[in-house]
C-alpha cells in the first residue's frame, strides 16, 4: 500500500487517504441581502468534484464567523441559519461519497472589506460596499488600506466567541473537521506576529501574551466541538520579513511557531496545517516546489504534532515521498485539485494503490 493512500486516525475519525483538499477562497458567494455568504450551486460543484476526484478530506475556504471578518463581500460565512443549511447539502454528498468534510473558521481581521482579486482587490471603503475592518492595533495592511479598528477587551471576546458559535453551526451542517484559520495576515496571525500586534496589554507584547487569542480561540472552539473529532490548526509558518530586510526584528519566525504548535497540542489541537506568509503586501517568498515542505517537517520534529504539508506539490511521486518519508501526515493541494479535480485517482493509479471511483464512472475506469 502507497503510504500516501494509507488511512489516517484523528480521534475517532478515520480519514480514508492522505491527499487533501487545501482551503481556497472562491470568492463567488451572493453580496446581498438573505442569502449573503451562502453556499451555492458553483460551491457545490467545486467541492464535490474533488470528493468524485477522491479526496480523502476536503476543507472548505475559509469560512468567515461574521460579517465583518469576510475578506471581501462574496466570501462564504457561518453565522445564521440560512447559511447553516446550505452547507449541509454539501456535507451529505461529500460524506456518502467517503470524503470527510472540513471547514475552515477565519477572521480576516485587517485584510477585510476588499474587492475580488479579479475585481482588482482594492479596499472597499464604508459606503462602497465595504466596513470598517478590525485587528489588534490600528495598522493598515498597505498602501490605500483603512486604518483598522483596534479590537477592545470585550470586542475580543465577542470575536471568540463568533467562532465557537460558528463551529456549533459546523457540527449540525455535516462537518467532521474544524480548523481555525491562524495564517496568512488574517486576524489570528496579526495578534500572533509582533509586526502587527503593538499592543501593550495583556494580548500584546512578549510571546505569551500575543498568542493569547489564539488559544482562547481554539479553547473556545475546542469546547464547542466534540471530543471524538479533531480541530486543526492553519499557521504561517514564518513571516519572511527576516530574510527581505522589510522588519528588523523578523515578525513571527520558525521557533515561534515550533513553540505555539507545543501550546496548541496542550489545547486539544490534533494537527498542524503549515502554510506561511501573508503578513504583508510586496514580501518576496522563495517559491519552489515543496518549498515549505521543510517548515512542516520541522514541527512534526520538535514536538511531535501531526501536521500537513501545503505548497507547490504536484507530482504523485513528490506527495508520497513527504508522507512516506515522516515529514507530514498528509499532504493538502490547492492549485493543482483546480486544474485537476481528479488528481487523487490518478496518484492511486501512478502509485499502484487502489482507485475508488463511483460505480457510475467505472465503465471509464475498468
Amino acid at each position: 500500500m502507497s503510504a500516501l493512500f494509507e488511512p489516517l486516525l484523528l480521534r475517532s475519525l478515520e480519514i480514508p487517504n492522505r491527499v487533501w483538499m487545501a482551503p481556497m477562497c472562491q470568492y463567488s458567494a451572493p453580496v446581498a441581502g438573505e442569502e449573503t455568504g451562502v453556499p451555492g450551486d458553483w460551491h457545490f460543484a467545486h467541492l464535490t468534484a474533488r470528493s468524485v476526484g477522491g479526496a480523502g478530506l476536503i476543507l472548505t475556504e475559509g469560512t468567515a464567523v461574521s460579517a465583518g471578518g469576510r475578506i471581501t463581500p462574496a466570501d462564504l460565512g457561518l453565522w445564521n441559519d440560512r447559511q447553516q443549511a446550505a452547507f449541509h447539502r454539501m456535507t451529505h454528498f461529500l460524506r456518502a461519497h467517503g470524503t470527510v468534510p472540513g471547514i475552515q473558521l477565519t477572521h480576516a481581521g485587517r485584510k477585510a472589506s476588499t474587492a475580488r482579486p479579479w475585481d482588482g482587490g482594492a479596499p472597499l471603503a464604508p459606503g462602497g460596499g465595504g466596513w470598517r475592518p478590525v485587528g489588534p492595533s490600528p495598522l493598515p495592511y498597505g498602501a490605500g488600506h483603512l486604518s483598522p479598528g483596534e479590537l477592545t477587551v470585550d470586542e475580543i471576546r465577542d470575536v471568540v466567541e463568533d467562532f465557537a458559535r460558528a463551529a456549533r453551526r459546523a457540527l449540525t451542517a455535516g462537518f467532521q473537521v474544524v480548523e481555525v484559520h491562524g495564517a496568512h495576515g488574517y486576524l489570528i496571525h496579526e495578534f500572533l506576529s509582533p509586526c502587527t500586534n503593538h499592543r501593550r496589554d495583556r494580548y500584546g507584547g512578549p510571546f505569551r501574551n500575543r498568542i493569547r487569542f489564539a488559544l482562547e480561540v481554539v479553547d473556545a472552539v475546542r469546547a464547542a466541538w466534540p471530543d471524538d473529532l479533531p480541530v486543526f490548526f492553519r499557521v504561517s509558518a514564518t513571516d519572511w520579513l527576516q530574510d527581505t530586510g522589510t522588519d528588523a526584528a523578523g515578525g513571527w519566525k520558525l521557533d515561534d511557531t515550533v513553540k505555539l504548535s507545543a501550546e496548541l497540542l496542550d489545547h486539544g489541537v490534533d494537527l498542524i496545517d503549515v502554510s506561511s506568509g501573508g503578513i504583508a503586501p510586496g514580501i518576496r517568498k522563495p517559491v519552489a516546489p515543496g518549498y515549505q515542505v521543510p517548515f512542516a517537517a520541522k514541527v512534526r520534529e520538535e514536538t511531535r504534532a501531526a501536521v500537513a504539508a501545503v505548497g507547490l506539490i504536484t507530482e504523485p511521486q513528490q506527495a508520497e515521498h513527504i508522507v512516506a518519508t515522516g515529514q507530514a501526515e498528509a499532504v493538502l493541494l490547492g492549485r493543482e485539485l483546480l486544474r485537476d479535480p481528479y488528481w487523487p485517482q490518478r496518484a492511486a493509479k501512478a502509485l499502484g494503490a487502489p482507485r475508488n471511483w463511483p460505480r457510475a464512472y467505472g465503465m471509464a475506469h475498468a
